[in-house]
């Protein structure tokens, strides 16, 4: 099968393009900056349909992965790369007469701020996403779901918090505060979180791919299903990178008070860097985030083969074998 990849330079991206690839589909990909990746390769912006459309010819199945993924940033930057950049990709796909899009996707969508206990894949609510990264990732999600049809069948795989050996997202910037001791935990660090490792991401992308043509116009959450205590999942981050787990703890309304006065004082600066919270990540931080898996599971024909257990200690190697080598 031909299978047009974006956003390949991204951890996600780079681990299904590796697997497309292992089993012997014809992978091409297309991002701004060159992968590395032995495979065919366009370079552009997501926001160029036109370039975008040259370069997706003949494609059979997209995995459309590229986005603007921060916590922070001017509502036009994340409504053009996320929205838009969809838009672009889903009229690219049908100008290609693919049968099949993945649209990589997040739980964030569907979050209004309330904690999310054995939730289902709620549809997307753009009008009540928590920030504009998750505003605009739910408008995407519309707009990929629906363009679903006969002639094109749509799916979306909202990963939960994508871990692993290289992510520059969530252990990246763990690890980064927990170097420069501003890492606390919020609240009482009870809350329940689900995550995804890497390899598990991957899996279930490829899965989506396959069975897309039954799954038109749905969308999934994936995790591990192996919920924790957010201090856990922040602990072994940090130790496996052989750092000392945070003990400090900062109160849920303190921190999202002094989150919104960070993101106020970051944009009247126009900072390119993140601030050290944000209201957004206070509430991630402190409401539980699980998910029930049974429907993702047996519509995607899929299991995670890597326990977070075994996940952590790749994570651990990683670190290691880095450190190795400086």
């Amino acid at each position: 099968m031909k299978v047009f990849v974006t956003g390949a330079t991204s951890l996600i991206g780079r681990s299904v393009v590796a697997r497309l690839v292992d089993r012997g589909d014809d992978v091409a990909v297309f991002q701004r900056r060159p992968s590395g990746l032995d495979v065919e390769e366009h370079l552009g912006d997501i926001t160029d349909r036109d370039g975008l459309a040259r370069a997706m010819t003949d494609a059979e199945a997209v995995v459309h992965v590229a986005a603007r993924v921060a916590v922070t940033g001017p509502w036009d930057q994340f409504e053009r790369i996320n929205v838009g950049g969809t838009r672009n990709a889903i009229a690219a796909a049908r100008g290609a007469g693919a049968r099949r899009f993945v649209q990589v996707s997040s739980p964030s969508v569907a979050h209004t701020g309330r904690s999310l206990v054995g939730a289902p894949a709620d549809p997307a609510d753009p009008d009540h996403a928590r920030g504009h990264y998750a505003r605009s990732k739910a408008l995407a999600e519309l707009v990929a779901l629906g363009a679903s049809s006969e002639t094109m069948s749509v799916v979306a795989i909202r990963p939960h918090l994508i871990w692993g050996p290289g992510d520059t997202q969530l252990v990246g910037r763990i690890v980064d505060r927990a170097r420069k001791g501003r890492l606390a935990i919020v609240g009482s660090g009870t809350a329940l979180i689900d995550s995804i490792y890497i390899d598990n991401a991957a899996d279930a992308l490829v899965a989506a791919v396959d069975r897309a043509p039954r799954l038109g116009g749905r969308a999934f959450v994936v995790t591990n299903g192996q919920p924790r205590p957010v201090r856990e999942l922040v602990s072994r981050i940090v130790t496996a990178a052989g750092l000392t787990p945070p003990r400090r703890k900062v109160p849920f309304q303190v921190a999202r008070t002094g989150g919104l006065i960070a993101e106020r004082l970051w944009a009247m600066r126009g900072a390119d860097s993140e601030p050290p919270m944000t209201s957004f990540l206070a509430e991630q931080l402190a409401t539980a985030h699980w998910f029930d898996q049974t429907e993702s599971r047996a519509a995607l024909d899929w299991e995670p083969k890597v326990s977070l257990d075994e996940g952590f200690e790749r994570l651990r190697q990683w670190f290691v074998a880095g450190a190795s080598r400086t």
